[in-house]
């Protein structure tokens, strides 16, 4: 079996795929909260857990691990984690990783490598051009050229960063749920800010995929993430719906990696 796994800055998705070399489709996956604080014996100890709900043990099923990450320190207890519970490195997505997808970023070490995951996730999956959206603790699209290539992209606050700044400085403003309103213009404080973070930001994806288009040419538009259900249904622009896409790029570079390897 081969592990993916996605660490955020606000949640980590852990994947369960068949193989390595098997099903392109996921068994299992799980969404976690990112915890910089957790040891590599913690996360071996979670990780164990979640695999054992299918039967499953570290030491004998599991025979992969890919990982990508946004937080240095969890990188370190992944690798860590690998060396004590599995006993073979990971294949980590990070400056010198072979992903089969030329970067054309200025410097492409500052490229997150969730968006290159995503990258080889949509192009297995779709014809370029593509922009990603993918909705994280930032919303960033990324855009994709007609030849494989990653060209760069647009990165925003994301819906939960932007409203837990909206509450910390208006103080007559609470905490609401994340569900679609009545009407787009609110009847009631709870109902505008609903408004404003959904309708709000499916506008601004298709404004900027217009935007974008306009450079890149006519284009797929794929969502990811862990909003990207909450936010894709009051997007025009938004085709393709793939919450766990990020871990399918995983699950290609590490097969990619185990080929060249």
């Amino acid at each position: 079996m081969l592990l993916a796994v996605d660490a955020g800055n606000t949640e980590t998705v852990v994947g369960l795929f068949e193989g390595p070399g098997g099903s392109p489709e996921l068994v299992d996956h799980w969404r976690l909260s990112s915890d910089p604080e957790r040891t590599s014996d913690q996360l071996g100890l979670l990780v164990k857990e979640l695999v054992a709900l299918h039967g499953l043990t570290l030491a004998t099923d599991v025979t992969g691990l890919a990982v990508c990450s946004g937080v240095p320190r969890v990188t370190a207890a992944l690798r860590r984690m690998a060396d004590r519970y599995l006993g073979f490195p990971p294949v980590v997505i990070e400056p010198g990783t072979r992903t089969g997808v030329p970067v054309l970023y200025e410097n492409p070490r500052e490229v997150g490598a969730d968006r290159i995951a995503n990258a080889v996730g949509a192009l297995e999956r779709f014809e370029p051009p593509i922009v990603v959206v993918d909705f994280g603790t930032a919303t960033t699209l990324d855009a994709i050229s007609a030849r494989g290539e990653y060209l760069g992209g647009v990165i925003v606050p994301g819906i939960e960063v932007a409203l837990d700044a909206l509450y910390e400085r208006a103080a007559l403003l609470r905490r609401v749920e994340l569900v679609e309103p009545r009407h787009v213009i609110g009847r009631s404080t709870e109902q505008a800010i609903q408004s404003g973070s959904l309708y709000g930001t499916a506008a601004l994806v298709d404004g900027l995929v217009a935007r974008m288009e306009a450079e890149l040419g006519p284009s797929t538009v794929v969502a990811t993430g862990g909003l990207a259900r909450v936010v894709a249904p009051f997007s025009q622009r938004i085709e393709h719906l793939q919450p766990e896409l990020t871990l399918h790029g995983l699950r290609v570079v590490f097969d990619r990696s185990r080929r060249e390897g």
